[in-house]
This record gives C-alpha cells, structure tokens and sequence, in this order.
C-alpha cells in the first residue's frame, strides 16, 4: 500500500511549505514583498481534501458570511449557529438528530461507547482511523475490545465478520457481548479507497439479525459521496450513528458533527463533558462550515469533472500517466515519463505556476489528491504548466 503520511507531506515537499493564498482574498504581501514579486494565479494544491484557510483569509471569509447572514454565537455548544449547522447535518444524512464535536476522535469514541453499551467487542477495518490512529481510546478510557479485521485491506466483508463472530462465539469462554460495528468510508491509510455501498448493506443486513449497532467514520463522506455518485444521506440510512469532520473541506479550523437518533445523540453533551470536549464558544468553526456547505457537493462533482478531463489530456502527451486507484476517491496515481526530472518538475510547478504537488519518489512516481483548489486555475492553464514544468 502505497500511502502518504499527511503529517510528513509538506516535510518531504521542499518549498511546498509556503502557506497557500487564496483567491477570494487576494494576495497577501509580506514586509518584504511586493504585489510584483509574488505569482500572478490562485494556488492549486494536489494534496489535502479541501481548501484550508490561513488566519487572516479563515477572517476574511467568516465577515463575508456574517454580511450575508448575522452569524449568531453559541454558549457551550447550544443554540446561534452552531444549532443551526446542527440541522443542516441532520436534513443532510436523514438522522433524527446532530451535535457539533471538538474532534472527530471523540464523535468516533462516544459514538461507539454510546451505541455497545456493555458489550465490549467492537468489531473495525484493521486500517481505520479508529484502530490505528484514535491511541488507543477504546481500550484505555472505554474498556472496549477492538477487533481488527482485513488487515492492510480498505475493508472486510459481510462473511469475514460473520466468520469472526462465529468463531468467537465458539471459542471464547465467556460471552462479553458484541457491541458494534464500526467502518471508516473512504479510508485515508487506504489511500482514500472506498468501501462498495453493496458490501455494506450486506453487513448492515447481517447486522441487523444479529441486532448490532453500527457507526459510520464519514470524515471524509462528502469524497466519497461525489467519487461513487451515492448521496451521504443513501449512505448514511445504513448506519446507527454517523461522524463528519468540518475542517478536512469546510474551511472550519477544527471540529466534527455526530448524527444519529436521537435517543443517542441526547446521550452525548454530558460526554462530552465529562471528557473535556465542552467548550464555551464553537461557533467560529461553525459558521464556516455552515457557510461552506453552502454548494459544497456542487464544488466536489466539479472538480471531479475537472480532473478527469485534466488527466485525459495529460495522457495524451506520452510524458504523463495518471491513473485512478482501484476503488478510490480523489486520490489518483501520476507517473512521470524517466526523462523528466521529478525534483525539477516539482520545484518549477511550485515556484512558476503556484501549483503544489508531492515530491515524485525514485520511481518518478508521486499521489496527487484532488480538491476544490483545482478550481481556481482553468484546465487548460493547469495542463500548460505541466508540459512547461516537464520541459
């Protein structure tokens, strides 16, 4: 599995460090800059699932917002605006009810702490974030027994987890109760690679028999919603308790949404509580996600379309591969041609065209991830700097 770290992307990406500008705020001239120094168009960045705004742009935005509507502020996570992105995600995923939360760790832990009860067996993808990368929280502060299956795989199936339980059913000398199932869709340590809606509702079928509850890490379910053309309601109908983050392309600096009904979700403001979360004001990173949701999808299905038709004509050219990756989202494969000087490509991308892209590896290979940002420069223009970049 060839995957990105995300925390050692920009690390290994040279120059790629200088903060993004924007194109809605204009440029941003340092003491030592002049307007004629600095690239004349909008940065492109070929990593990252959505645009995120240094501080004076995250400001710039939240004013053009509060114009349109007088944004309202919340106290301790109740009423203003963060209610109102409440609702929003409760229509948008057809749950009965939503509550904002500080993390996308705790929407994933209380959700499935909530949802077993006192059961401990929490069956999850050997690759999750809930496995991998949430330390170890299910065990130490839950006292839940994760259980990974389909290890280095995107996901199992309806039959591995059948298999498992049964298994554990026959082997295991006390019964502490099967709690919940829990699946991350797409998957990052899966190079953004989806779970097929058909497997599951084959799990959520055998689920329902066996009355197991089950969560959704949707982080990511607006990438996965616009790569497969399944809508997140369609995905979410399948799943007891559902997560989305605000910060990963909602513009919000932080922050997630747990959806689910309502008996659950009732459960979670003294939760969230108990563990820290509750925090007076949240209704900076609401307001923008709400007004980021605002069009969204549209932005997501667009640059899609974008892409596809960048990367056929990079095709063409006989110095450029990009391929998708099987089941995958927005992340896609780009092979340069040998005679290319990947580090010089990269450098020349970056500094001409204020296009950012992943260093290519000894292989001339490098992932390049899509997102809104491929908006702001036209087709044509982003495959110019290409061919120029590769001369």
């Amino acid at each position: 599995m060839s995957s990105i770290n995300r925390r050692n992307f920009l690390r290994s990406s040279g120059s790629l460090a200088i903060p993004a500008v924007l194109p809605l705020s204009g440029l941003l001239v340092s003491e030592q800059q002049t307007e004629d120094d600095l690239p004349a168009k909008p940065v492109v960045k070929f990593f990252g699932d959505g645009e995120m705004y240094e501080p004076s742009d995250y400001i710039r935005v939240l004013q053009e917002a509060d114009k349109t509507t007088t944004i309202a502020k919340d106290r301790y996570g109740v009423g203003g605006v963060v209610e109102a992105l409440e609702k929003k995600f409760a229509a948008l995923t057809g749950k009965e009810k939503a509550i904002f939360m500080p993390s996308g760790t705790m929407a994933n832990q209380l959700a499935i702490a909530v949802l077993s009860g006192n059961k401990s067996k929490v069956f999850v993808q050997e690759t999750s974030h809930v496995f991998r990368d949430e330390a170890d929280a299910g065990q130490s502060v839950f006292q839940k027994r994760l259980v990974p299956l389909a290890k280095d795989e995107t996901c199992f199936t309806a039959a591995q987890l059948q298999k498992t339980i049964d298994d554990m059913s026959n082997t295991e000398a006390f019964n502490t109760g099967f709690g919940a199932v829990s699946i991350e869709n797409p998957v990052r340590r899966s190079d953004g690679r989806m779970v097929s809606l058909d497997e599951i509702r084959q799990i959520r079928k055998y689920c329902l028999e066996k009355k197991i509850p089950m969560h959704l890490d949707g982080a990511r379910l607006y990438v996965a919603s616009a790569w497969s053309g399944v809508s997140v309601k369609e995905y979410s109908r399948y799943f007891d308790t559902v997560y989305i983050s605000l910060y990963k392309y909602l513009g919000a600096s932080a922050g997630a949404i747990l959806c689910g009904d309502a008996a659950v979700i009732d459960q979670m403001p003294h939760l969230i509580k108990i563990h820290g979360g509750s925090m007076y004001g949240n209704w900076t990173n609401a307001a923008m996600a709400l007004h980021r949701m605002e069009g969204a999808e549209k932005r997501f299905t667009d640059a899609k379309t974008q892409a596809e038709k960048l990367f056929g004509a990079l095709n063409k050219t006989g110095r450029f591969t990009v391929t998708a990756l099987a089941n995958g989202t927005n992340i896609y494969r780009l092979q340069l041609t040998k005679n290319i000087d990947g580090r010089n490509f990269q450098a020349k991308l970056n500094q001409q065209f204020n296009i950012r892209l992943g260093r290519p590896d000894a292989n001339n290979q490098t992932l390049i991830t899509i997102n809104e940002t491929l908006l702001y420069q036209s087709t044509e223009d982003i495959f110019k700097a290409f061919e120029q970049s590769a001369a």
